[in-house]
């Protein structure tokens, strides 16, 4: 169990990131975050400079209302302003910036045989043929397309196309259902869809061209005008590659010896024949094939829409979150440059897939914003074997690392030893995102995977506010296990109570934003009411957020948790994720997750699931010791938690 002083000992940045970074120190820090905040005009204003812009806008630089009680919401940055953001990820970096052979992505197979590059040239060509492809199709600005593909090269050129034409482009998670894909073609209107014949993850093989026609006939059946499929050859390459049309694209999926040996036999391995519906099906390799790599890019206004992304809604509804192009370029291209203090040698490897905020906003346009070289991963971080990140690290030599907590913590079940047989040496910051960090997972991660030499960032931040909120930077925070420390640029928290009064000093509550940065988002696509009443209407004059914060006699802010996911055990109010920290500190847990249930006298009582680590066994002695863990953690109410064993494998 990670001991209290632990928990709040500061880790001082290692002093060899200093002289290159771009923040070198905590008052540096300070005087940066200073200005953004009292003059976030000239601070953004300053950062804007540094992009193409076919026009300055011409009224004010920031307009704003986030208090319900004075009209409607409403964010305005740099309305007037015309800029393409495709342009000033590719032709800027290509031509301005003489980067056009520089490696934009790594690509890396599921297979450890599999991988490619493409550079800043390369990808702007293919960008613009793609563009040219759905201009061909009679796509046309404010146009929504549906992307549904797994994490392949594609799918950055796809987005980028229907950035460059000024399309608005909806990714969908490849791992979701045909639902939950009808559901988000119908509730945006998508005109196209691009999706891929088949792909495996891990050793699951996923037919997600038939996942699709399934989702494209539930959404004929309820009305949807959607009549254009392109389909991505994936599992099929050699077989392009061999007529000329794509020489550049990885070879067909093959297995290193041992997995081949051991499956051989499986079927599963079989390329699957891909269903095909002529009136609606177009091969993506036969439409590319003589496009164009010259396209005129559609210029548009800072305000005007750049994607909808779907996140988790209470009704069970999926919210079209719509982020717009030049506020969401300036804020994803200047969090990125500085949390992960990005230097021009640098290679950046982002776990998340880009169905997800993460990858839209840390794999894609704030990496390329900014010039950077990315790998991007097809598999999963067990396959073929459990050391499977750390060999793509070494091979790679990648130095700036994000990852989630859940990865942690499943490479945590499995020891040190997958770790330390690699090197690891090429690796100078690490990062977590999509959750907050226990305690121990951050140390472990800290100490094994970044050997005492790497900074965390842990950063905080939502689908809905398009970029990090709350973190640290590598050279100029000194860090607090499972804290995300102090806000970033622009940024300004609140702690407020139930009564909607700030907190000073130290303080528990909900955590609360008071002014907007530029990658807020705009609103949820077709239900303004919904993001009035979701995010401003609890506390007005206030973005709220729907999480749990505590600040620390420090100013550090520690992020609690899900409001939604507060229990009263006795008229305790208990957040999920502390008890979840409190059971991740047991040296036998590996994962917890913890549900409320109701109960007669209590009103709410817990039941706690744990993920054992392996060489461990459930037993009444180690239930009673996890029980005695969340009382000697100060977690009231605990005494009658159940607890449940999941499976582990």
């Amino acid at each position: 169990m990670v001991q209290p002083e632990e928990q709040a000992r500061l880790y001082p940045p290692r002093p060899e990131l200093l002289p290159a970074a771009h923040v070198p120190s905590l008052p540096h820090y300070e005087r940066l975050y200073q200005r953004s905040v009292e003059e976030p005009q000239e601070f953004w204003g300053d950062i804007a400079k540094e992009f193409y812009w076919k026009r300055q806008h011409p009224g004010p630089f920031l307009k704003y209302n986030f208090d319900v009680t004075k009209g409607k919401i409403f964010i305005e940055w740099m309305k007037g302003a015309t800029t393409n953001i495709c342009y000033n990820l590719l032709d800027r970096n290509v031509g301005e910036k003489k980067l056009g052979d520089k490696v934009a992505f790594y690509w890396e197979g599921n297979e450890p045989g599999d991988s490619m590059k493409i550079t800043y040239s390369e990808l702007l060509h293919k960008v613009c043929q793609f563009a040219n492809v759905l201009r061909d199709q009679g796509v046309k600005k404010g146009d929504r397309i549906s992307i549904y593909l797994p994490m392949i090269l594609e799918l950055v050129i796809a987005m980028l196309a229907c950035a460059r034409i000024g399309a608005l482009h909806s990714v969908v998670f490849a791992g979701f259902s045909a639902n939950s894909l009808c559901e988000r073609i119908l509730d945006c209107g998508c005109s196209l869809l691009i999706t891929a014949d088949a792909f495996y993850r891990g050793d699951k093989l996923v037919n997600l061209k038939q996942i699709a026609d399934e989702a494209l006939q539930k959404c004929k059946d309820k009305g949807s005008p959607l009549k254009k499929v392109i389909v991505v050859k994936h599992m099929g390459r050699e077989e392009i590659a061999a007529d000329g049309t794509c020489s550049k694209s990885p070879p067909l999926k093959r297995l290193c010896q041992d997995v081949q040996e051991k499956k051989a036999e499986s079927p599963q391995r079989l390329h699957p024949k891909t269903p095909w519906n002529p009136g609606t099906d177009m091969w993506w390799h036969e439409l590319m094939n003589g496009a164009s790599t010259e396209c005129e890019p559609e210029w548009c206004d800072a305000e005007d829409k750049l994607f909808i992304l779907y996140t988790s809604g209470s009704t069970g509804k999926p919210k079209g979150v719509l982020h717009t192009v030049g506020g969401y370029m300036l804020y994803a291209a200047t969090s990125f440059k500085y949390v992960f203090d990005y230097q021009p040698e640098d290679v950046y490897w982002c776990t998340a897939d880009i169905g997800w905020i993460t990858g839209h906003s840390y794999l894609t346009y704030g990496p390329l914003a900014n010039g950077a070289t990315s790998v991007l991963f097809e598999g999963v971080p067990t396959y073929p074997d459990i050391g499977r990140m750390w060999s793509i690290v070494d091979k790679y030599k990648v130095t700036k690392f994000y990852t989630a907590p859940t990865a942690i913590r499943l490479l945590m079940k499995h020891g040190e030893e997958p770790v330390k047989k690699h090197s690891r040496k090429s690796l100078k910051v690490l990062g977590t995102v999509g959750e907050p960090i226990n305690p121990e997972a951050w140390l472990w991660y800290y100490r094994v995977v970044g050997e005492e030499r790497c900074p965390i960032v842990d950063t905080f931040w939502q689908t809905e506010t398009g970029g990090h909120m709350l973190t640290s930077l590598p050279a100029a925070t000194p860090m607090k296990p499972g804290s995300a420390t102090f806000p970033f640029f622009g940024v300004v928290p609140a702690i407020v109570n139930e009564s909607g009064e700030e907190l000073e000093g130290e303080a528990e509550g909900y955590l609360v934003f008071k002014q907007p940065w530029p990658g807020i988002m705009r609103t949820l696509y077709g239900n303004h009411q919904q993001f009035e009443t979701t995010y401003f209407k609890k506390f007005p004059g206030y973005y709220v957020t729907g999480d749990g914060c505590r600040r620390d006699k420090d100013g550090y802010y520690w992020i609690t948790g899900r409001i939604d996911d507060m229990l009263n055990v006795s008229g305790h109010l208990l957040s999920t994720a502390e008890v979840e920290s409190a059971l991740l500190g047991h040296a036998a847990v590996s994962e917890a997750a913890v549900v409320s249930h109701p109960h007669p006298l209590k009103g709410e009582c817990l039941y706690c699931f744990v993920t054992l680590k392996d060489g461990h066994e459930f037993s009444k002695n180690l239930a009673d010791e996890l029980k005695k863990q969340g009382r000697d953690s100060q977690i009231s109410g605990w005494g009658r938690a159940a607890l449940g064993r999941q499976r582990r494998g």
